[in-house]
């Protein structure tokens, strides 16, 4: 049997209900301990010590199935960080500094986010429909965002 690498639990579940990135994470392991782990191990131990995900879904915001190629888009991590702070889960200030000037610049523009899954660059900014784009996204025609999936 493989020994864990997770040094110090308490110190993982203080950093990870501090908001570190799993990026963050890995970093400091490899600075702090001369351990490589991936991100999908910061997951595991996550799940083993019943810490609650960060994901947070929130189909009003992505109602759309996202293609596999429009997923890191800046709009999107927008709207997914829109989505946490919705939620009331810790935004890191640097993020947050970045989702108030994102949103800045869509009230300014009266814009909306627009999903293409059929177009290269995908996400769009559009001109909101008064009476009909009542929040940041312009209200598809239908969702294609399956229950529970993954954008």
């Amino acid at each position: 049997m493989v020994a864990s690498k997770l040094v110090n639990r308490d110190e993982f579940k203080r950093w990870y209900e501090e908001g570190k990135s799993y990026t963050w994470i890995v970093e400091e392991y490899a600075r702090k301990y001369n351990l490589e782990i991936s991100l999908g191990t910061i997951s595991n131990w996550r799940h083993q010590l019943g810490l609650p995900k960060r994901a947070v879904r929130d189909a009003s915001l992505v109602p759309w199935a996202v293609e596999r190629q429009h997923r890191y888009n800046h709009i999107l991590q927008m709207l997914r960080t829109e989505a946490r702070r919705r939620a009331g889960e810790a935004i890191p200030p640097g993020r947050a500094k970045k989702l108030e000037s994102w949103l800045r610049n869509l009230g300014e523009q009266d814009a909306v986010v627009h999903y293409d899954p059929d177009t290269e660059q995908g996400w769009w900014l559009v001109p909101r429909r008064p009476g009909v784009d009542t929040d940041i996204i312009r209200e598809p025609e239908r969702k294609t965002r399956l229950r529970g999936a993954r954008d």
